[in-house]
C-alpha cells in the first residue's frame, strides 16, 4: 500500500487530502444544527473523492519523463486546481454567492493570504470560518513541505542565497532531483517529517488559548491562522479574544515560529547551523520589530506631549505591546492587528502609518517557513554586501573574513537576492499597471498588489487612507489579485524555472 502511494500523482494525493478534509466542517455543522452547510460539504467531499479515485485509477502507470518539470508543475497545478475544489461547498452553502468570489477566497486561504470578500458581519457561519482557517492550515502546511522537500533542493525559496549556486539547480546539477522517482514520493517522506511538528504548535497554541479563556472555535481557528501565517480568523480580528493581552501574546509566541525555519525538522537542506541567537534571520527580525517599535512609539509619544496626554502611562504601555505585536505580525505576513493597536492613536491622535506595514510585509519572514515576502535571509544578504562594499571604499585591497559560507553569502548569494527582489519590484509594477488598466486608482491598487504578491491580505484594512474591501472590486481585478497570490506564494523564481528550457532537460 505504501509502494502504491509513492507512485500515485502529487495532484492526486492533494485532491484526496481534499476531500477528507470536507468531513471536518460537515461534522461541525451537524453539530451545531447547520444541515445544509453540512450537505455541502459532506456531498461535496464525496465527489472529491470519488472523482480523484477515478483519477488515481486512470493514472495508476504513469511516470513523469522529466522529474524536474513534473515538481514545479505540480506545485503550480496544486495551487491552480485545488481553490476550485476548495470552492465546492462554500458555493454550495451561500446560494447567494458567485463562483469567483468563492474561488478568489479560497486561493487567498491556500495563499496564506487571508484577505476575505465575506467580511460582512453574520455573513459566514462558524463552520465556514471554520473551513476558511482549515484550507489556510493546509496551505500553510503545503508551502512547508513544498519549500523543503521540492524548491530546497532545487536551490529556490531563498536557500540559493546559502547555497550561492543558480536557481533551479541542485548541488550536482540535477543529480539530486533526478534520483528520485517520483515527485510525490519527496513529497509524502517531508509531509510525514514536518505535518507532526507542525499539528502539534497548532494544538498547543489551541489549548493555550482555551486555558486563557478563550472560545473553542475562536482559539482553533486563530491557533490555524497563527501557525500558517493566514492572519485568518473569526469576525473582526484579535479585538474579539476573550483572552485579552494574555491570548495575544500566546499567539506572539507562536509568531517567531515564521520567522526562523529552525523550528521544524529537515531543514539541513537549508543549512541550519550555530546557535538560535546567532541566527541571521532572528537578530534581523529583531532588529526590525524594535526599531519600528520605537520609532512609532516615538512618534505617538512626542504627539501625545502636544496635547498633554503623557502621564496616561497605561495608555502608553498599550501603545507599545501593540505597535510590538503588530509588527511583528506583518513582518511574517500573518496580518494579524493587536487589540491595542488602535491604543496608540487614541493616546496621541495620529493615526499609525500603514506604509510601515506595507514594508515589513514586503521584507517577509524567514526561509523555509510560511511567511511570504523578499524573506529575511535575502535581506540580510544585501546588508551584508553593501556592508562589505563600504569597507572596500575605505580600504580597496581588504579580503573579507568570516569564513567561507559568509563570503559566498555577500556574493553569490546577494547577487540572487538582488535578482529576486528586482523581479519583486517588477512584478509589483506589471500587477499594479494591469489592475489600473481595470479601473483600480493608483493607491489601491499599489496596496492590493503589495497584499497579494506578500500574501498579507490584511494589508487592505490598514495600509490605504481608508480600507479597501475586496468583495467591492471587480471580477476581473480578483482574478489578477488571484493571480498575484499565486506568484507571491510560489515566488518569480520557481516560475522561471519552470519556464526555463534548461529545467526542461532530461
Amino acid at each position: 500500500m505504501r509502494d502504491r502511494l509513492l507512485t500515485t500523482p502529487l495532484l492526486v494525493i492533494l485532491g484526496m487530502i481534499a476531500g477528507l478534509s470536507m468531513f471536518i466542517p460537515a461534522a461541525h455543522a451537524t453539530i451545531n444544527n447547520h444541515h445544509m452547510v453540512a450537505q455541502a460539504f459532506l456531498y461535496s467531499g464525496l465527489i472529491v473523492l470519488i472523482v480523484t479515485g477515478m483519477i488515481s485509477i486512470a493514472t495508476a502507470n504513469w511516470r513523469p519523463r522529466n522529474v524536474v518539470r513534473s515538481q514545479l508543475a505540480s506545485l503550480v497545478g496544486a495551487y491552480v486546481v485545488l481553490p476550485v475544489v476548495f470552492a465546492l461547498p462554500v458555493t454550495q452553502s451561500l446560494q447567494d454567492t458567485g463562483f469567483v468570489n468563492a474561488w478568489f477566497e479560497m486561493v487567498s486561504c491556500f495563499t496564506t493570504t487571508g484577505g476575505t470578500v465575506y467580511d460582512a458581519p453574520g455573513r459566514l457561519v462558524s463552520s465556514l470560518h471554520l473551513w476558511r482557517a482549515l484550507v489556510g492550515w493546509m496551505g500553510g502546511l503545503f508551502t512547508l513541505v513544498a519549500a523543503t522537500a521540492i524548491l530546497a533542493p532545487m536551490n529556490l525559496g531563498g536557500v540559493e542565497v546559502l547555497s550561492g549556486r543558480a536557481p533551479g539547480r541542485g548541488a550536482d546539477g540535477l543529480s539530486q532531483i533526478t534520483r528520485v522517482a517520483d515527485p510525490a514520493q519527496r513529497f509524502l517522506r517531508y509531509t510525514l517529517l514536518l505535518f507532526p511538528v507542525y499539528l502539534a504548535l497548532t494544538l498547543s497554541l489551541w489549548l493555550f488559548l482555551m486555558i486563557a479563556g478563550e472560545v473553542n472555535i475562536v482559539a482553533l481557528i486563530h491557533a490555524m491562522g497563527t501557525l500558517s501565517t493566514s492572519g485568518i480568523g473569526m469576525e473582526g480580528d484579535l479585538e474579539i479574544l476573550r483572552s485579552g493581552l494574555v491570548g495575544e501574546a500566546l499567539i506572539f509566541m507562536f509568531l517567531v515560529v515564521a520567522v526562523t525555519r529552525r523550528s521544524f525538522p529537515g531543514t539541513r537542506l537549508v543549512a541550519s547551523q550555530g546557535p538560535l541567537h546567532r541566527d541571521p534571520e532572528v537578530r534581523l527580525a529583531v532588529i526590525l520589530v524594535a526599531v519600528v517599535t520605537v520609532i512609532l512609539v516615538l512618534r505617538h509619544w512626542i504627539a501625545a506631549i502636544e496635547v498633554d496626554r503623557t502621564a496616561d502611562l497605561g495608555s502608553a504601555l498599550r501603545s507599545v505591546w501593540g505597535t510590538l505585536f503588530t509588527a511583528l505580525s506583518f513582518l511574517t505576513t500573518t496580518g494579524f492587528q493587536s487589540g491595542e493597536w488602535g491604543a496608540a492613536r487614541v493616546w496621541s491622535g495620529l493615526s499609525s502609518p500603514g506604509l510601515i506595514l506595507a514594508g515589513l510585509a514586503i521584507i517577509g519572514g524567514g526561509v523555509a517557513t510560511t511567511a511570504g515576502g523578499v524573506k529575511l535571509l535575502r535581506v540580510y544578504a544585501l546588508f551584508r554586501h553593501g556592508e562589505r562594499e563600504l569597507e572596500r571604499l575605505i580600504h580597496p585591497s581588504s579580503i573579507g573574513g568570516s569564513g567561507q559560507q559568509a563570503r559566498r553569502l555577500r556574493r553569490e548569494g546577494a547577487y540572487f537576492a538582488w535578482l529576486f527582489f528586482m523581479l519583486f519590484a517588477l512584478s509589483i509594477a506589471v500587477t499594479g499597471a494591469v489592475l489600473a488598466l481595470l479601473g483600480l486608482d493608483f493607491e489601491p491598487a499599489l496596496v492590493l498588489t503589495i497584499s497579494a504578491l506578500t500574501t498579507t491580505g490584511q494589508l487592505a484594512d490598514v495600509a490605504a487612507a481608508a480600507p479597501i474591501r475586496y468583495v467591492e472590486l471587480e471580477s476581473a481585478q480578483k482574478v489578477v489579485l488571484a493571480f498575484a497570490m499565486v506568484v507571491g506564494r510560489l515566488e518569480t523564481l520557481a516560475i522561471l524555472a519552470l519556464l526555463s528550457p534548461a529545467s526542461w532537460q532530461r
